[in-house]
């Protein structure tokens, strides 16, 4: 089946996928451009993802954007990826041309890195302390690199994990990597300018991180990439310290405006009316 006589369409896989704020992010900046097009959430399980996204492809989607749990699933789909892509070994933008090659990209790089840029400018000099070492981690270590941090120290629960994702990227990036198990927390904290944590830990549904934010200095910034909830546990605790806080929607948006142009054709602006657009649904 092929679509005819519709707009430009395109679709938000993952699973489950009810979470998304992506339909309502693109349908945004739709109605804003007059643009007649859709992105619709499609929720398949792990065992389904290639044969949904063949379906898609002779279905006429222009691509999808791509969730948990599918994202190292559609890099292993590709036929040409982007640097980010191959640096994360995920990817989280898929891109059907017409030739039938599925294109993959990784833009949440992009997306924490102007999310950071907007709230902190250069990270040049600065000490990064990194949670986790999965897809995301990877996609943060490039991102806190382009800003310009000196070091940067992955603690995840499991250290071997973090020295498998340091020797991995090492080579591609200017920034110190450190590895080292998050029970080295009260150790590596003290100097830290920035926490940056990218673990599902506080999501909705998910336990929060339990960490002594005591140990931080007064200057520091948290970040989470986590966005519902918007203020997740641990940044309401960063903030009762009087501590900066970022909370996952600059994120957010900033990673999809790529994959809005992929699909529709047109560069979106990240503005203030799409975050309370956003906001608004989160506390809805």
């Amino acid at each position: 089946m092929t679509l005819t006589g519709a707009g430009k369409i395109a679709g938000v896989v993952g699973w489950p996928i009810r979470h998304s704020l992506s339909p309502l992010l693109h349908g945004y900046w739709l109605e804003e451009l007059k643009i007649d097009g859709a992105l619709v959430p499609l929720g398949v399980p792990r065992e389904d993802f290639a044969r949904v996204i063949a379906s898609l492809q002779r279905a006429g989607f222009r691509g999808v954007n791509v969730t948990v749990p599918h994202k190292e699933a559609a890099f292993a789909l590709t036929h040409s990826r982007d640097a980010a892509a191959e640096a994360a070994g995920a990817a989280n933008l898929l891109i059907f041309h017409a030739d039938g090659r599925i294109e993959g990209r990784n833009t949440d790089a992009v997306g924490l890195r102007e999310s950071l840029r907007e709230a902190m400018g250069s990270l040049e000099g600065k000490t990064i302390l990194l949670l986790g070492a999965g897809g995301a981690a990877r996609g943060a270590l490039l991102a806190l690199n382009d800003l310009g941090a000196a070091k940067v120290h992955i603690l995840n629960r499991h250290a071997d994990k973090a020295a498998l994702l340091a020797r991995a990227l090492q080579p591609m990036v200017s920034s110190q990597l450190l590895p080292q198990s998050l029970t080295h927390w009260g150790e590596a904290a003290g100097a830290a300018d920035l926490v940056v944590n990218t673990t599902s830990a506080g999501m909705k549904g998910h336990a929060p991180l339990e960490l002594d934010l005591a140990v931080l200095r007064d200057t520091a910034t948290v970040l989470d990439i986590v966005y519902n909830p918007l203020e997740t546990q641990l940044l309401k605790q960063a903030k009762a310290r009087g501590l900066k806080t970022i909370d996952g929607l600059g994120m957010l948006m900033h990673q999809a405006a790529p994959s809005f142009e992929a699909f529709f054709g047109t560069a979106p602006e990240v503005t203030p009316g799409l975050r309370a657009h956003l906001e608004k649904a989160l506390h809805a």
